[in-house]
């Protein structure tokens, strides 16, 4: 394997990264510092307030990212399959 091959494969699996887990970080980042800003104002301090909140939120993302995260996973599985075959 030339070094220009191993650099795009390494750059393909980081942007596969990005895009399987980007997605339910911003989601987690950006439903935590919601509820993170409500129990400020309200003094309310429950743990399970920021779990459950945060659960059903990446599950929803999860659930409506699924269709791109397929299509990443195996269009990065063909890149690898075609290396392979190749040599």
């Amino acid at each position: 394997m030339s070094p220009s091959v191993v650099v795009g494969l390494a750059e393909a699996a980081l942007m596969l990264v990005l895009t399987v887990a980007g997605p339910l970080l911003l989601t987690s980042l950006i439903v935590g510092a919601v509820i993170g800003l409500f129990q400020a104002l309200t003094q309310i301090q429950e743990t399970t307030l920021t779990f459950v909140p945060k659960m059903l939120a990446m599950g929803l993302v999860f659930l409506l990212m699924l269709p791109t995260i397929g299509q990443a996973l195996g269009g990065f599985m063909a890149k690898i399959s075609d290396l392979i075959v190749t040599g």
